[in-house]
């Protein structure tokens, strides 16, 4: 049982470390910006959650809980999307987005490129 476990987490761990190579090749080769933001923050996200994964059932197959890799895991997960919206607005008011945005299909502009109302 050891043995079945034992491999098991090791091919999560290697799918875990390929996810993390992708997208810092993608962080680094990817032409634009939007594109550069987008291949860290979903596939390195992935990555570094299959590590703590791992480290979390290695522990549980000695017998302990690990509730510090649980919590690390939310932490990431509930704050790498937050962190790429901001980038991303940031790109988008800077200028540095693809100029070509689509259309958002509500009938008026994105909320990053709206117009700053006026107090009544």
């Amino acid at each position: 049982m050891t043995t079945l476990l034992d491999l098991l987490l090791s091919v999560i761990l290697i799918g875990g470390g390929l996810f993390a190579l992708v997208g810092s090749y993608g962080l680094l080769r990817l032409p634009r910006p939007m594109q550069r933001l987008h291949a860290p923050t979903k596939a390195t996200t992935i990555g570094v959650g299959a590590a703590l994964l791992v480290s979390a059932l290695d522990l549980a197959g000695q017998g302990q809980i690990s509730w510090q890799e649980g919590l690390i895991t939310l932490f990431l997960l509930l704050t790498a999307p937050v962190a790429a919206l901001f980038l991303a607005k940031t790109l988008i008011l800077r200028g540095e987005a693809d100029p070509n945005l689509p259309d958002p299909g509500t009938g008026t502009p994105w909320a990053t490129l709206a117009e700053e109302r006026p107090d009544p």
